[in-house]
């Protein structure tokens, strides 16, 4: 937390450096004339002076650029100010206390420590030789020094240790920000390619459908205008399902506050007869057979399983040039195997000059739910899909949500 002093601080500091250095200058100059009682003033005025402005000059200019020179300066201008008779006090020790202070804060604890211990065999000695008859109390040439001089020590290492758990928790904050978003984008586009496959799912299959129906009723009004009607009414139901579909899955991109929307079933395999029922009006001939105990499934294999029966049975209808269709529901103990077969001569295309998602797709929805999928030509003729999904997936996919 910075307070109002410091911000000031870190925003004039060459104002505060100035200020600084006047208050330390007055300072040294009151503690020179700081003595024992009987002993007299120790030293000239002028002497005193001039290495006040020398310390405190030092000070103003290297203090942040060159803390230890700052630090070599004010030591030597007090050991001279001791050497002359001056007695150790913290006003005489206020600019080397400050320079030390820099020196921690911009440095580290092993650098301060090498300075402090050397300014102390600086001083200590100069103090004990400088007063051979003992006129100065032997604790305040050696332990009040001491004191005095690990005080900003011991200090610029708390400040720098604070400055350093800041800027660790500020990193942390951004680089938790930082995953949130990258966590958010990969949701959007996890989303986004989800919703695509869904829309390409339900568009393609329908419009191939209706694509059909409509090339028969066109050659049908030619030959047998009787049969046109029926052609036309499944046409118009093939179309209203497909708007149903279509504006169920962009309902996924509803805002939150539309959540209280009722909510219809996901298509699954119990809407497989629809399914082949819509291709047979197109004029595919597509039989299910069921192998095994039927079980259900969760919501995720289901509406995989059907995504994956009505793209395969979609590329028979555009691409195979074929006139029936098997699909082949095997339930084993922990797999649902599909097999989809045709009696086409054309293969599907898998994505040919970057044109064209469906077995990329399919595949894709397999992989989602822990399931494989296989495709190619058939040693006898035409092409097969074949998908085996999990009945009990470890991370079920998110079920579809429909207005």
């Amino acid at each position: 937390m910075i307070i109002p002093w410091q911000r000031y601080a870190d925003d004039h500091a060459r104002t505060v450096d100035t200020m600084a250095a006047v208050l330390l200058f007055a300072a040294f100059l009151f503690g020179s004339e700081i003595s024992v009682p009987a002993t007299g003033r120790p030293v000239a005025a002028g002497p005193t002076i001039t290495l006040g402005l020398v310390s405190c000059g030092a000070l103003l200019l290297w203090q942040r650029s060159r803390p230890g020179g700052a630090v070599a300066v004010t030591a030597v201008c007090v050991t001279v100010a001791i050497a002359c008779g001056d007695l150790i006090t913290p006003l005489l020790l206020g600019p080397l206390m400050l320079a030390l202070y820099r020196l921690t804060v911009s440095t580290g604890r092993r650098t301060s420590r090498r300075h402090c211990l050397a300014v102390l065999a600086l001083i200590v000695p100069t103090a004990l030789v400088a007063d051979p008859a003992g006129h100065h109390p032997w604790p305040l040439k050696t332990i009040s020094p001491a004191v005095w001089l690990l005080f900003p020590v011991v200090t610029g290492n708390l400040v720098r240790l604070q400055r350093a758990y800041v800027d660790a928790v500020q990193a942390r904050a951004e680089y938790a920000e930082h995953g949130r978003e990258e966590e958010a984008q990969r949701r959007v586009v996890e989303e986004r390619v989800r919703i695509a496959r869904e829309l390409h799912d339900v568009v393609a299959h329908h419009l191939a459908l209706a694509n059909a129906q409509a090339g028969t009723a066109a050659h049908l009004a030619r030959t047998h205008p009787d049969r046109v009607q029926g052609l036309l009414t499944d046409l118009a139901g093939t179309t209203s399902s497909a708007l149903r579909e279509l504006k169920a899955t962009v309902g996924l991109l509803r805002q939150a506050g539309d959540g209280d929307a009722p909510l219809a079933p996901s298509p699954g395999l119990a809407q497989l007869a629809e399914l082949t029922q819509a291709c047979a009006c197109a004029g595919l001939d597509v039989r299910i057979a069921t192998e095994g105990t039927a079980r259900p499934l969760t919501p995720g294999v289901d509406l995989t399983a059907y995504r994956i029966v009505q793209e395969a049975l979609t590329n028979v209808s555009k691409h195979a040039g074929a006139r029936t269709a098997r699909v082949r529901l095997h339930f084993g103990r922990d797999r649902l195997t599909i097999t989809v077969t045709d009696d086409g001569t054309a293969v599907p295309a898998a994505a040919p000059g970057g044109r064209g998602f469906g077995l990329i797709g399919m595949r894709e929805r397999a992989e989602s739910v822990g399931g494989v999928l296989e495709a190619g030509r058939r040693p006898e003729g035409g092409f097969q899909v074949t998908t085996r999904l999990p009945l009990h997936p470890d991370t079920p996919a998110p079920r579809e949500r429909t207005p």
